[in-house]
């Protein structure tokens, strides 16, 4: 076959096609489990923030995180419907994965209309119960919601008591740089420590405002709004509505305040 010749450029180019694709498939193969466990330390690591068991930008090697976690987190899955725990021998929760469920339609149901637009439902949420001295100190859950630029992912900690927020992190998100961004900031992030979730009848209240909200003890239920950014603010206020509500988790936050969670 001649160098110079159109037969030869193609056969050249479908085997240099082929080649890389190949090269790229075992990558990916090979790089799969990898790639899972990062993506499990990453989700554990803004499962700590969110509970304040570790400083925002402190350094920890892999082999922390998952000694922190494994010491003080216990992961169960709620039926969000109900509110009760799954017992672990129905599924088991350190595999299980929210986000993948509430895609598949027998693990999920489609949400009611909602401002927040959430889509689908799972099932099974997952809850990570902070222990302490044996017994639950505060709950950690998923949150998700649109926002300016996408769907925004995070975690809210909440005090057994079933309303008081002892931390939040948002890990997934695109809004603008220094505008809706800010939500990714620790020190925004902090304003939410010591707010109510709920009112007096149990009704999701938190609501991120335009300007500056008071004290926890004087404006329990309002943080201090995003400037500049009213879209992913009224965003979040909304994700937090849904996701204290009957439709999300409120029941489990019922149970939890009663003593079952």
């Amino acid at each position: 076959m001649q160098i110079n010749s159109t037969r030869y450029t193609i056969v050249f180019i479908v085997v240099l096609c082929v080649a890389c694709s190949l090269i790229v498939a075992a990558s990916a193969v090979s790089l799969r489990d990898r790639q899972e466990m990062n993506q499990k330390l990453f989700r554990q690591k803004n499962v700590l923030l969110a509970a304040g068991l570790v400083k925002p930008g402190e350094k920890l090697s892999d082999r922390e995180v998952m000694e922190i976690f494994d010491r003080n987190i216990t992961t169960r899955l709620a039926v969000l419907e109900t509110g009760f725990l799954l017992p672990e021998d129905r599924l088991d929760p350190k595999t299980y994965d929210q986000r993948r469920a509430r895609n598949d339609p027998a693990l999920s149901r489609a949400a009611p209309p909602n401002a927040a637009q959430v889509m689908r439902v799972p099932n099974y949420g997952t809850v990570y119960q902070v222990v302490k001295d044996g017994t639950i100190d505060q709950v950690v859950i998923p949150v998700e919601g649109v926002a300016m630029w996408g769907t925004v992912y995070g975690f809210l900690a909440v005090d057994k008591d079933g309303t008081t927020v002892r931390g939040l992190t948002f890990y997934d998100q695109k809004e603008t740089p220094g505008l809706g961004g800010e939500i990714g900031n620790p020190k925004w992030q902090a304003l939410w420590q010591g707010r109510k979730a709920f009112d007096e009848n149990w009704n999701p209240k938190l609501t991120v405002i335009k300007g500056p909200a008071g004290t926890p003890a004087d404006d329990p239920h309002r943080i201090d709004g995003l400037s500049g950014a009213t879209i992913t603010s009224n965003g979040v206020s909304r994700l937090m509505a849904f996701w204290l509500s009957r439709e999300g988790f409120g029941p489990y936050l019922r149970k939890l305040r009663e003593g079952q969670g």
